[in-house]
């Protein structure tokens, strides 16, 4: 089979000014800037001759010369036979006044950039080594099943569907989404009332547009999900967050009430708290809905990883006992593909319209493709099969990994938190150390963990380590505990 040496093309090239004359002096120019500017880099196949002059309507003469300029200064390297490339051992000089003089000219990051790009460092992807979170365990991906549905409805249509879509989703799996939450959380809903989300993240971030007002104020949970507080943080509505502590028994509402009373939301994970880990008791699920019927007050309920308790059935969703007052918010991502990007939220009624809009005005509508193939395999019974299967899997992943802490970490630097769901474990650590610090320490030596710290509020920090259950054996999580304990203990001293 031949082999094809993609050409590079270079649009700055084309600002040549025809009237000046000295054509093939000016393309030299703008060949160099294209490659001070990166658009060409080392090794690089150039358009021939030919091809160029034509595309800028020269002579092949001018190019001619200008490629032999080139050449002559050792910016370019001509192969017979081969063509002419960049140099590959072309170095770039140190940047001259003028470059200086530019980039002291461009314009300084907002405020609100900046916040932007230190959320990506809070919650960007993790490298795929022990504990990393979402790496999904390789042997229980429904790789093949997924695949076979995929070809089928392929094979029945288009390769993908055409047009814009509906900005909820397809009806298809709406219809199966009610279905799945009705049976398996007690969610109250129907069809109508699904909204499809590129994931929880998204969910809340339309919540925060659709409920909140500038000056509306907001229960947040205390520790938290970063991407909840980074939305508040980002867009400069750090004051409309009340951060809530969370103890046991979940989110102390009355504390809630005590600092907020007239709050007009509150974001809780009440099945399983993130980070925690522990679900909101009973008498507090009442206390709240009581709240927020009171006060006219809306529950942004986030249910991820409510499928997987191990200790006995999940806890019904908090929706069912008021789906007048709540948002609940649930994503496919977690516990079938991270890449998927599926989730939903199910809204009242009366606010079906508004989410509608703020999703079509977000990116329009869904990728329509994968929500078919979703809709069959929960319809199928391939989504209840799988969570079953993954229950199993994680409870064990989760025995060896509290087995190896105790062989290998001691108990006067870190604990775990009790707990019996969830893809995740909580390591607490000794209050002296810093946790950054860890995971740092950590990563150098192949072990990929995340910091709690960040996620409290500032008076009330505690050091932490999440830890991933998924797609790592036996073997490699003791390895793994073995590093991660070297670095706590040099992190001791």
């Amino acid at each position: 089979m031949s082999r094809t040496v993609a050409v590079v093309e270079i649009p700055s090239i084309g600002e040549l000014d025809r009237q000046s004359g000295q054509l093939s002096q000016q393309l030299a120019r703008a060949l160099k800037r294209a490659i001070q500017r990166g658009e060409l880099k080392a090794g690089d196949r150039l358009p021939s001759t030919r091809v160029l002059a034509a595309a800028l309507g020269l002579s092949r003469g001018t190019v001619t010369l200008a490629y032999e300029q080139l050449i002559a200064e050792g910016f370019f390297q001509a192969e017979r036979g081969a063509g002419t490339r960049v140099a590959s051992d072309l170095t770039l000089p140190d940047k001259s006044p003028n470059d200086r003089l530019r980039d002291s000219a461009i314009p300084p990051l907002s405020a609100r950039a900046q916040r932007y790009a230190r959320a990506a460092g809070q919650i960007s992807p993790m490298p795929a080594v022990p504990f990393a979170v979402s790496v999904p365990a390789g042997d229980t991906l429904p790789d093949d099943i997924w695949r076979r549905i995929g070809n089928r409805i392929r094979a029945r249509g288009p390769g993908a569907p055409s047009g814009y879509g509906e900005p909820a989703g397809a009806p298809e799996l709406r219809e199966a989404i009610a279905e799945y939450v009705r049976k398996s959380r007690s969610v109250r809903c129907h069809a109508g009332q699904v909204i499809i989300t590129s994931g929880t993240q998204q969910g809340l971030y339309l919540a925060t547009q659709v409920l909140l007002e500038e000056e509306d104020k907001a229960w947040v949970e205390d520790p938290a999900y970063p991407g909840i507080t980074s939305i508040f943080e980002c867009h400069g509505r750090q004051q409309q967050m009340v951060r809530v502590p969370v103890d046991d028994a979940g989110l102390d509402v009355a504390e809630g009430i005590a600092r907020c009373a007239e709050a007009r939301a509150v974001f809780v994970t009440p099945s399983h708290q993130y980070p925690l880990g522990m679900p909101l008791s009973m008498a507090r699920r009442s206390m709240l809905i009581n709240w927020a019927k009171e006060h006219r007050a809306w529950i942004v309920e986030d249910d991820y990883d409510s499928e997987l308790r191990y200790g006995g059935h999940p806890f019904p969703a908090l929706q069912g006992l008021a789906p007048e007052q709540v948002i609940y918010l649930g994503t496919f991502s977690k516990i079938l593909f991270p890449s998927l990007r599926l989730g939903y939220a199910v809204v009242p009624e009366g606010m079906v319209d508004a989410w509608r809009g703020a999703r079509m005005l977000m990116d329009r509508h869904p990728p329509n493709a994968d929500q078919y193939v979703l809709a069959h395999f929960m319809r199928e019974g391939h989504l209840d099969r799988h969570i079953r299967r993954i229950r199993s899997v994680y409870a064990e992943k989760r025995s060896v990994l509290i087995a190896a802490i105790a062989r290998s970490i001691p108990a006067d630097l870190a604990s775990v938190q009790p707990g019996d769901q969830g893809m995740h474990l909580l390591l607490w650590l000794r209050q002296d150390l810093d946790d950054r610090q860890v995971v740092r320490r950590a990563l150098a030596s192949g072990v990929s963990v995340r910091a709690i710290s960040h996620m409290y509020a500032d008076a009330s920090r505690r050091p932490g380590l999440i830890l991933g259950l998924g797609g790592f054996t036996g073997d490699a999580m003791e390895q793994a505990v073995r590093w991660l304990a070297a670095a706590i203990i040099a992190e001791a001293g």
